[in-house]
């Protein structure tokens, strides 16, 4: 994870805490909001882990290739 997946994971999960903060304490509207910006953080982290996933798949299966292309020469 990049370091800006990890800062996104960090700060939507503590923003999804002060949501139910929020909430136990009823202010909804403010629970509401830091509630859908926790989401958003935690989905732009979630994004990011499956692109570094994706991308370190492609980089094995460009490595495998170029593996078996030498063995063939």
């Amino acid at each position: 994870m990049s370091g800006i997946g990890k800062w996104n994971l960090g700060i939507g999960a503590l923003l999804f805490g002060a949501a139910v903060v929020c909430s136990v304490l009823d202010l909804i509207p403010a629970a509401v909001i830091l509630g859908v910006l926790g989401l958003l953080g935690l989905v732009i982290a979630g994004y990011d882990v499956i692109e570094n996933w994706a991308e370190r798949a492609e980089l094995r299966r460009r490595g495998a290739r170029a593996r078996r292309e030498s063995q063939n020469r």
